[in-house]
């Protein structure tokens, strides 16, 4: 009987079946300094401890993604560790803010599966979630990846889609126990912007760009003990590259729009996510932001920015989506619609 895991193939997946993922994991303040080695972020609430305690929050957390990251990366081993690629996140809640001391594991239940029609390969649904030492939900999420079959000629399994919503309603959002804007800081979060100077419609460039290396992403993903084979092993891939973790790109995205959005302090869901093509060593990510909706919330001071964060290889200036075929334009690596939350 062999010893080791070969991962699950997408034969291997049964609609309704439940996984809980090994190896629980701790957040620590390394987790923070890592992460901001790795992106160039700046945002004053998982900075600063003080600005934390000023907008009445316990203990200082840690950005969203980190939480996010880990997660994710438990994940991997049973679901995507055979995978061609990641392909979109939907419906996910972050429920608390995590601060270092958290410990995260995850569970999944695969709720969809459809086989591609070159059947070398499949789509699997799952939902996720990570729960903390406590065994209080902290982050769920829906995903879909596609995911090698082992053998080519098993039958297909019925085709399953799950309805995911398009985003998560206003009303759905979880505001931080204690979160109060009122008494903000604007000086030392770094600009002036608050919600009412943004505009449903409005698109805004955030003009810095941050070219990707192999030794940077590699590290990042092992961070989050994330063993896919695409990102680490050139023998995975038929062209011999090693494919940069979409995680990667969405935190770079974050990162780079804290130039105009320095305020949007707090990520309270992740509506939808598309990884729309893959990035590789040597692009450099650049990123542009699209109010979607705005809404306001119960806590003090407080109101929500629906956003679309959009990652491209190569600055955009026009800020272009999709073309006229309503494709996404050339360049493009990551389309996704965010709610977070910002000051009144």
């Amino acid at each position: 009987m062999s010893k080791t895991n070969p991962g699950n193939f997408f034969e291997d997946f049964e609609l309704g079946q439940t996984i809980d993922h090994a190896t629980p994991r701790t957040i620590t303040e390394g987790d923070r300094a890592l992460y901001g080695s790795l992106y160039p972020t700046r945002f004053s609430l998982p900075s600063s401890a003080p600005f934390a305690a000023q907008c009445g929050l316990v203990g200082a957390p840690v950005e969203e993604l980190i939480g996010f990251h880990i997660a994710f990366g438990k994940t991997v081993p049973d679901i995507s560790l055979n995978a061609v690629a990641n392909l979109g996140y939907a419906e996910c809640r972050f429920h608390r803010p995590l601060t270092p001391g958290d410990t995260l594991r995850t569970s999944s239940e695969v709720i969809g599966l459809k086989e591609n029609s070159n059947g070398k390969s499949g789509v699997v649904y799952v939902r996720s979630t990570a729960v903390d030492q406590h065994g209080a939900v902290a982050i769920d999420w829906a995903r879909w990846v596609m995911v090698h079959k082992r053998d080519h000629s098993a039958p297909a399994p019925a085709t399953v889609v799950p309805d995911l919503a398009a985003a998560v309603a206003a009303s759905d959002l979880i505001v931080p126990d204690g979160l109060d804007f009122t008494g903000y800081d604007f000086a030392a979060a770094g600009e002036p912007h608050r919600f009412d100077d943004y505009e449903v419609g409005e698109k805004i460039d955030h003009v810095d760009g941050v070219t990707l290396t192999d030794a940077e992403h590699m590290m990042a993903t092992r961070l989050w003990q994330n063993t896919a084979k695409v990102h680490f092993n050139t023998e995975a891939r038929s062209d011999g590259s090693r494919l940069i973790y979409g995680g990667h790109i969405i935190s770079m995205a974050r990162a780079l729009s804290f130039n105009g959005l320095a305020n949007a302090q707090v990520v309270a869901a992740i509506n939808a996510g598309a990884h729309t093509a893959p990035a590789f060593a040597g692009d450099t990510v650049y990123a542009w932001s699209e109010v979607l909706d705005k809404a306001d919330t119960a806590a003090p001071g407080v109101g929500a920015l629906r956003l679309r964060l959009v990652a491209t290889k190569g600055r955009d200036e026009s800020m272009t989506l999709r073309g006229e075929d309503g494709k996404y334009a050339s360049g493009v690596l990551l389309d996704l619609d965010i709610w977070a939350l910002c000051p009144r």
